[in-house]
């Protein structure tokens, strides 16, 4: 499947985004502009039933192998958000950037099931704009205008995977590339534990103070500074 992109920037250097469930590639109306002024050719996706891109069958499987048919170029730095994050983790292998960053990714859930409500989700498609600015204080008018944009454009089916079977069994053995992970603070993904076992394989971890899990629209200026170093 080929995706729908979205692209900044006309640099020496190239970066991917991949971004998380019920959103698209506008959710980095912010990062992709920032990353074009540091000099690099930024390429956004749209994963397949999000945004502008093709539907059909959903797994974190399919997700990674969209990137891969996709993102032809071997990229300097490649950002997953989420499940955005997974999907990467998944393709990487292949995909082979330089430097990858999975922004809070979805490798495990703190349930005691291990399994993630899809229904929640399913719901969450009808959010109003008061919702979501209840449940994002930080965000602002722009924020909560492409939210309501990429929901409407997203489709509800790709959250079913998720109530399929526990959440389990994600969570990389160690980097295939130099590897940052960032986290909420707290992460409800990423535990203490698991947090843990990624520093000792070799990841470097960093918590975002009091951000929420979509880091980079709870607390912009603390998401780029977290990567520092790795862009």
């Amino acid at each position: 499947m080929q995706l729908n992109t979205r692209t900044w920037g006309s640099g020496d250097k190239s970066a991917v985004l991949v971004h998380g469930i019920m959103s698209d590639s506008r959710t980095w109306r912010r990062v992709g502009p920032a990353l074009a002024e540091r000099g690099y050719r930024v390429v956004a996706v749209d994963l397949r039933g999000h945004g502008a891109s093709p539907r059909g069958e959903y797994s974190p499987a399919l997700f990674a192998r969209d990137l891969v048919d996709t993102l032809t170029e071997r990229a300097d730095v490649a950002i997953g958000h989420s499940l955005g994050g997974l999907a990467l983790s998944l393709a990487v292998d292949r995909l082979r950037p330089c430097r990858a960053v999975y922004c809070d990714p979805v490798w495990a859930t703190s349930a005691p099931d291990g399994r993630v409500n899809a229904a929640a989700f399913v719901e969450g498609k009808r959010a109003t704009r008061e919702h979501i600015a209840r449940l994002n204080p930080r965000w602002d008018e722009a924020d909560i205008d492409t939210e309501l944009a990429t929901l409407a454009d997203w489709d509800p089916d790709t959250a079913h995977f998720l109530g399929d079977r526990p959440l389990l069994g994600f969570l990389p053995a160690q980097p295939v590339v130099p590897s940052l992970v960032q986290l909420a603070d707290p992460s409800f993904l990423i535990g203490p534990e698991d947090a843990a076992h990624l520093r000792k394989s070799h990841f470097e971890v960093r918590t975002v103070p009091k951000a929420g899990h979509t880091i980079h629209r709870d607390d912009f200026d603390g998401f780029m500074k977290s990567l520092e170093g790795w862009i």
